[in-house]
């Protein structure tokens, strides 16, 4: 079997097997694309034939074409799951990346708005059409909620329990989390499913909550497109829906939520990747310790 089949199959078990999002499998598909197609130039298409000295150039390539750090990093994952996938099925017996490390990703602390910044945003005049409504309803959930724009393109109906103020979200790798569903993102989207879902469903039924204007439901690119035209309505420019989720994080932190329970809202498999949140803002942390501490006053 050549790598290009290999290829094909290991992104069929990634969807069958493994139910990983249509996001990760695509992403995916265009590393391994990129990677069987580099192989190819130099005249490898059989597995057996790749070296760990070819794996390394490759990445190497990467880096030099000035690639971001975490698609880099991506592509590497991607590259060691093939071929893991082609020695565990007995496609091949070569395993060039058995012990190929990832590269380094430099850390970087989460883009967040302020709380000022965020009323602001919400705050704002919204049309009182089905699209405005809507619109302000995404923006409040997105904040209130602390959703990936994924979650909330892909947040059916059913999954919303407005009688216990919650909401039931799916996230990377169909796992899924309860998150409170209270105050102005609550009266947001009651607002929005009275008076305008079922404007922009008109005769089509759609599972989803978020629907275009033809009824289907809104896909990740328009939450991105909404999110960034109100953001540069009142001075924010370049908002992204990522955005709004950090800032969720950040604030709960600064009021005083346990790190535990971000984690849990948040969707986070591994508590590290919650105490980011926890460099953002070292004013906070100065002033709960100033607060705090018997003897930090002089």
């Amino acid at each position: 079997m050549d790598l290009s089949r290999a290829r094909d199959e290991y992104l069929g078990y990634l969807a069958v097997e493994r139910g990983c999002s249509d996001n990760t499998i695509a992403a995916y598909g265009r590393d391994l694309e990129r990677y069987v197609a580099w192989l190819a130039e130099r005249g490898v298409t059989d597995p057996e034939a790749v070296t760990r000295e070819l794996v390394e150039e490759h990445v190497g390539a990467l880096m030099e074409a000035g690639l971001a750090p975490a698609s880099v990093e991506r592509a590497v994952s991607a590259i060691k799951g093939l071929h893991r996938f082609m020695v565990t099925d007995e496609l091949c017996a070569a395993f060039p990346t058995s012990d190929l490390p990832l590269p380094a990703k430099p850390a970087r602390l989460p883009d967040v708005i302020s709380v000022d910044d965020a009323a602001r945003l919400l705050d704002q005049p919204f049309p009182q059409t089905p699209a405005g409504l809507r619109d302000r309803a995404a923006l409040e959930v997105l904040y209130g909620c602390g959703l990936r724009a994924s979650e909330l393109s892909g947040l059916d109906v059913r999954a919303v329990l407005l009688d216990e103020a919650l909401l039931r979200v799916f996230g990377k790798g169909s796992k899924e989390r309860v998150v409170p569903l209270m105050g102005t993102a609550l009266s947001a989207l009651e607002a929005y499913l009275d008076r305008g879902r079922g404007a922009l469903a008109g005769a089509r039924p759609s599972p989803a909550v978020f629907l275009n204007v033809r009824g289907g439901r809104l896909s990740r690119q328009s939450v991105h497109a909404i999110v960034e035209k109100y953001g540069r309505a009142v001075g924010l420019p370049g908002l992204h829906p990522h955005t709004l989720r950090h800032s969720f994080a950040t604030h709960l932190l600064e009021g005083g939520a346990d790190l535990r329970v971000v984690q849990e809202l948040l969707g986070h498999a591994n508590i590290a990747t919650t105490q980011l949140y926890t460099h953002v803002d070292r004013t906070h942390v100065r002033r709960v310790y100033l607060a705090a501490h018997p003897r930090a006053h002089r």
